[in-house]
């Protein structure tokens, strides 16, 4: 356990955030997964899916739960994969 005032503090806060980000993380997740199947199953509400979970890829990267460069690969996979699904 740690000593000072200062480090038992972070051991909170750290956990705290550990939490929020989770959560964060966790919608992102199932997001871009909706929008993966809907695309793969040539649904017409894929661009909408696609769309929410490029918000929430975007929201993650701008509270920092997610590195900014992991997001844009992220979506630029998600737009590619959807680009490919209207060219047919």
């Amino acid at each position: 356990m740690a000593n000072h005032k200062s480090a038992i503090k972070r051991i909170w806060v750290n956990e705290r955030r550990r939490k929020r980000n989770r959560v964060i993380i966790s919608q992102t997740r199932t997001e871009v997964r909706k929008a993966r199947e809907l695309i793969a199953q040539k649904d017409q509400s894929a661009k909408e899916a696609t769309l929410e979970a490029i918000r929430l890829l975007d929201k993650a990267a701008s509270k920092g739960v997610i590195h900014k460069n992991n997001a844009a690969r992220r979506k630029s996979r998600l737009v590619k994969r959807l680009q490919e699904l209207s060219a047919q």
